[in-house]
């Protein structure tokens, strides 16, 4: 072997952005390859063949991304295959059974170190692997304001849960499990039974929650290859297609096809109605609200709304239908769901695949499940009406917005007026969720504040907050719930979210008391405190001072620029494309 400096640019091709450190003469190039051959790597993999990074979330810390490690070599099989340079790196991984407060706290924190790691390192196109929820658009944030040629590669979902013979879904039989729990009618034993049964292999949740959305959403978007959101993590084929997209990221380089040229407004538009159509999380508005910034595409609330209202539900999957993703996967996956959509989206859509959404989507198929259920409706046929998805209420209580999952609501509280019950913490609604004198009326709407992205911090997942033990064991199962908060995508009933602004910045639910009358109106799009405008303006007046800043770290800069729900929650510095140049240095 020779040390000499390789030969850039072979064949003639086009020059790579990582020919910069590896085709350079003298000292630079010198200490660049010398030190990546104590990997054992022959200088003729530095000759200015494409280097493809392969950016994993793998953690046992994040049990939804265990498994990444081995999707990461599939991947670099098939960058080997194509003459390519693979190169696999570690990004932050968030994963939400374990991290506290919440991983949405640190979603921008993996935006912004991706898109540093990206743009410091010899890297001519990337392949993303994630999983758990906050780690696909974190990730998928930061690649897009680089803007290299990416292909994101999520995880899979987990098979099903099966329990004494039911299908049980991880998220949301936590919450139906657990509930029933408390109202007496299972036993500790069951519970640990049910515990065990509910996450039996390596995946992300296999309901539509929000990892779930997102994968299906990413493939909408046309940035994961077709085909790939719906398959289960231990699926053979999804090896398969990890392999295959090890090849193709070789070829997106090769065409110079990035972010910018697929994530356009009729990209996003796909997603939202895909969304609809799916019955996603309403943690997708906050994460295409930030991802269309990143890729500096004017989205708004009002267009999820105008945009879903057009859309039946089509999925018939927990928590708004019966069925998981195995099932979903098998009936077709997000194709089948694509093409079925044809007709209320923007077919001309680029993918990464590097052809149409109709051409990507035109072999699909929609199947039944053995025994003849459908779980794919087609729009003539829907599993519920246009207009079931999320809506968007605003009004005194919700200048700005605040979120509605129709689908996993009580249809007879959807126009509802009732007396509120003020918590400023949810964990001061817990220290009494148990109590059995706190018994209060299946009218009555309980509001719980301080869970936005500043006053929280970070935004998390309690705005479904469990009911009162005593409303349970008279047999209520819902009740109308507001929060400044997120929910889990797993999660259901009439939860009023993304409350915007927040409380802590001194929106309008900082100043809602007990005994309040507060009414909703889904039809109207309404959420209104029906207090006297008097008597709100002298409660601002005696609002206490907010909360000082953290002394040091990530929450201090976080608290100091994250916006409200319905900007996405990104940082106000992140915000739009940075390019992938990265400052100059030399040795």
């Amino acid at each position: 072997m020779t040390s000499s400096a390789p030969a850039p640019n072979p064949g003639g091709a086009r020059t790579m952005r990582s020919a910069d450190w590896f085709a350079g003469s003298g000292r630079n190039g010198f200490i660049h390859r010398s030190w990546m051959r104590n990997q054992g790597f022959p200088d003729d993999v530095m000759d200015g063949r494409p280097v493809i990074g392969i950016a994993t979330t793998w953690s046992q810390l994040t049990p939804c991304n265990a498994h990444l490690n081995e999707v990461a070599e599939s991947v670099a099989r098939g960058v080997w295959e194509q003459g390519a340079l693979p190169l696999i790196f570690p990004a932050m991984s968030l994963g939400e059974p374990l991290m506290r407060p919440t991983t949405m706290l640190y979603r921008n924190l993996l935006a912004m170190e991706l898109e540093e790691l990206i743009r410091a390192n010899p890297l001519d196109g990337v392949v993303l692997l994630s999983g758990c929820d906050k780690t696909t658009p974190g990730m998928l944030m930061g690649a897009i304001s680089v803007d290299l040629p990416t292909i994101m590669l999520t995880g899979g979902p987990m098979l099903n849960g099966i329990y004494r013979g039911e299908r049980i879904g991880s998220g949301t039989a936590v919450w139906q499990l657990t509930e029933r729990h408390r109202a007496g009618q299972l036993t500790d034993e069951d519970l640990t039974v049910a515990e065990a049964c509910m996450s039996r292999s390596r995946g992300h949740c296999n309901t539509m929650g929000t990892a779930s959305t997102m994968a299906c959403l990413v493939e909408a978007l046309g940035m994961q290859l077709s085909g790939s959101a719906a398959l289960p993590a231990p699926d053979s084929r999804r090896y398969a297609l990890s392999q295959a997209a090890g090849r193709r990221i070789v070829e997106v380089v090769a065409e110079d096809l990035r972010p910018s040229r697929i994530l356009t407004r009729a990209a996003f538009e796909n997603a939202i109605r895909v969304n609809a159509a799916l019955g996603g999380s309403t943690n997708a508005i906050v994460h295409l609200l930030a991802l269309a910034g990143r890729a500096e595409v004017p989205l708004s609330l009002e267009d999820f709304d105008r945009l879903g209202a057009q859309v039946p539900l089509l999925v018939d999957l927990m928590p708004s239908g019966r069925f998981l993703m195995e099932e979903f996967a098998y009936a077709g996956g997000l194709p089948a769901l694509l093409r079925e959509l044809l007709p209320l989206l923007s077919p001309e859509a680029l993918t990464v695949d590097g052809v149409s959404l109709e051409t990507a989507v035109a072999g699909a198929e929609t199947h039944l499940t053995p025994n003849g259920q459908r779980v794919i409706a087609d729009l003539t046929d829907p599993v519920q009406p246009a207009g079931s998805g999320t809506v968007v209420v605003r009004g005194t209580l919700a200048p700005e917005g605040a979120v509605l999952k129709v689908s996993a609501a009580s249809p007879e509280l959807l126009e509802h007026e009732g007396i509120a019950h003020v918590f400023d913490t949810a964990e001061d609604y817990t220290r009494v969720v148990n109590d059995p004198d706190f018994a209060l009326d299946p009218t009555d709407v309980i509001v719980v504040r301080g869970g936005g992205p500043v006053g929280y911090p970070g935004f998390p997942e309690i705005g479904n907050v469990p009911l009162p033990a005593a409303l349970l064991k008279a047999g209520v199962t819902d009740i109308v719930r507001i929060s400044d908060a997120r929910m889990s995508g797993t999660g259901y009933g009439t939860c009023i979210l993304h409350v915007s602004p927040e409380s802590a910045v001194g929106g309008p639910l900082a100043l809602v008391r007990t005994g309040d009358r507060i009414a909703l109106s889904v039809r109207r799009r309404r959420l209104d405190l029906l207090v006297d405008p008097d008597e709100l303006a002298e409660r601002a007046r005696t609002l206490p001072q907010v909360q000082p800043l953290e002394p040091r770290g990530w929450v201090r800069l976080y608290r100091q620029h994250v916006g409200q729900a319905h900007e996405g929650a990104d940082l106000d510095f992140l915000i739009g494309r940075s390019g992938a140049q990265p400052p100059r240095h030399s040795h």
